[in-house]
């Protein structure tokens, strides 16, 4: 059995985390620390896992953490995992981040991005970026993995077929994300209270998000060409789920044909990545309600002819595909077992 820490506990991801792993197959979760509830059982925090787990929260002692574990995730806000991160590296610790601290390769995007300098950029190169599609190999031993984003990963997973391809203007691919209340983590402000969120399609961060450096990055180490992207994300009055949509523009002419061989030759043997472009019936393209739950990301598109555009769109759960999910896809990877253990289960339905 393999020995499993988690670090940050007692948010969304965290209990997302615990949900799947206590009933892996080849793990055992040896320590769970959360500042907030230290001493306190784990259904204070997740009243879910009431009944699953008598274990308790404890504080983030590195050093003890360490001593019981062999993997380590990480579940803390921006800017505070990269310190942990190299204290639990330098333990022999492998870890599984899912901050934004190592998903970029250039130091000076975080300055950009972020506003700060980055404390580690010396273990930059070293972190691989957990998106299994793109870098399963490298997963396989990594010491320290860097779990993408949620809109990134609904955005990469989605355009990068077509922009591989060629068929699109690589500086003008504009992205559209919706995205549900949980993507704001646990922690209440104005824009989370009920009645400011309740009814709302609310763009909240209409330029410079902070996933376009690794949309950017990631689609254009795959497609060989540098592109820009144009991100835009909106609340809207959803817990989970996100939704995006891209808006690329076409070189040449290109047949619907073209567009399913791209598709297929990269994901026909993807097991979390599914191709939705039906010719009737309600669900005729990706849509959020049909992921919650899952780790899937489904993906599909649509040419306008008129506007010599393609539509492309992605959709994930903000917490499984687009956090604790894909980490947990990413461990499987690293201990050598079925990718899909822990989290081969379908979206729940109705929502």
């Amino acid at each position: 059995m393999i020995s499993i820490g988690i670090i940050g506990g007692s948010g969304y991801t965290g209990g997302e985390i615990l949900r799947i792993l206590l009933n892996h197959e080849k793990v055992e979760i040896k320590a769970v620390t959360s500042r907030e509830y230290a001493g306190e059982p784990i259904f204070r925090a997740h009243p879910h896992l009431r009944k699953i787990t008598d274990m308790k929260f404890i504080e983030p002692d590195l050093e003890k953490i360490a001593s019981l574990c062999d993997i380590v995730f990480l579940a803390v806000p921006h800017g505070t995992a990269a310190p942990m991160v190299k204290r639990l590296l330098e333990a022999g610790i492998r870890v599984i981040d899912l901050s934004a601290d190592f998903r970029l390769k250039n130091k000076e995007d975080y300055v950009k991005w972020y506003g700060w300098e980055h404390p580690c950029p010396e273990l930059l190169e070293l972190a691989v970026f957990g998106l299994p599609e793109f870098h399963r190999d490298e997963i396989r031993n990594a010491k320290l993995v860097a779990n993408p984003g949620c809109i990134a990963t609904a955005s990469i997973l989605s355009i990068t077929p077509i922009v591989k391809a060629g068929f699109v203007e690589y500086d003008r691919i504009v992205l559209d994300a919706k995205i549900g209340s949980s993507g704001a983590g646990t922690s209440v402000s104005e824009a989370t209270h009920h009645p400011e969120h309740s009814n709302l399609v609310r763009a909240y961060k209409p330029v410079m998000h902070r996933h376009t450096p690794e949309i950017e990055q990631e689609v254009s180490l795959k497609s060989g060409s540098k592109i820009t992207v144009a991100l835009t994300p909106h609340a809207i009055d959803m817990v989970r789920g996100i939704l995006v949509t891209g808006h690329m523009f076409l070189k040449k002419e290109i047949t619907m044909q073209e567009i399913w061989k791209v598709y297929r030759e990269m994901y026909q043997n993807e097991p979390f990545v599914r191709i939705v472009r039906d010719h009737k019936g309600l669900h005729r393209l990706p849509d959020p309600m049909n992921v919650i739950g899952s780790n899937f990301c489904d993906v599909g598109f649509e040419i306008d002819a008129h506007a010599n555009r393609i539509v492309t769109f992605g959709a994930l759960d903000n917490l499984m595909k687009g956090a604790a999910g894909q980490a947990v896809q990413n461990l499987n990877i690293m201990i050598g077992v079925d990718e899909r253990m822990g989290i081969g289960l379908t979206g729940v339905r109705p929502v």
